[in-house]
């Protein structure tokens, strides 16, 4: 079975500057439930991966973020899939720990728990931190999203594989796989 992490800032759900809360709030970026929904049915594992600076801030905490993610799991669970593990680091940007992205160790923490190398392991992210992580882990970064994954964006390597969003990414991961 392979297996593919996904960051869900601007992947799974739109990019915000401020935490979504309550969950009720919380909604999937149109098209985002049934890429994953297909990437499941192909038999491909689903873990996500995510920086919450949020939860150093007086409105947002870790309950809120739990309630988020039960929010999102029910979503992808009616749309025919679900996620087989969540990853989060909800440390300060400042603190510099290992497992805020972009540094690896929330990936390289994946890997260790799933028993899995990360050699080849897409990482889906809408965000340059999360494609650094991927790079230093080893796995295959994917950029996507209008922000820092549009072509042509300032400081995005040209070379980098890239979609518009998950759903055409998924189209390429698939494609892939039949070819394979």
């Amino acid at each position: 079975m392979q297996l593919v992490i996904v960051d869900r800032h601007g992947v799974i759900n739109p990019e915000s500057d401020r935490p979504v809360t309550p969950d009720h709030e919380w909604r999937a970026i149109p098209g985002s439930l049934e890429a994953l929904t297909r990437l499941s049915g192909a038999g491909y594992r689903l873990v996500l991966a995510s920086n919450e600076p949020h939860l150093h801030r007086k409105n947002f905490d870790v309950e809120s973020l739990i309630s988020i993610h039960h929010r999102m799991q029910h979503d992808l669970l009616e749309a025919g899939a679900g996620l087989d593990a969540v990853f989060f680091c909800g440390c300060p940007p400042k603190r510099g720990c290992d497992c805020t992205m972009p540094k690896p160790g929330m990936l390289r923490e994946i890997a260790e728990r799933l028993r899995t190398s990360l050699g080849g392991v897409p990482v889906i992210g809408a965000r340059m931190e999360t494609i650094e992580a991927a790079r230093a882990a080893g796995a295959r970064p994917i950029l996507i999203g209008s922000g820092e994954g549009s072509k042509g964006a300032s400081g995005v390597p040209d070379d980098l594989e890239r979609y518009d969003d998950l759903a055409a990414a998924v189209d390429s991961l698939l494609a892939e796989s039949a070819q394979a």
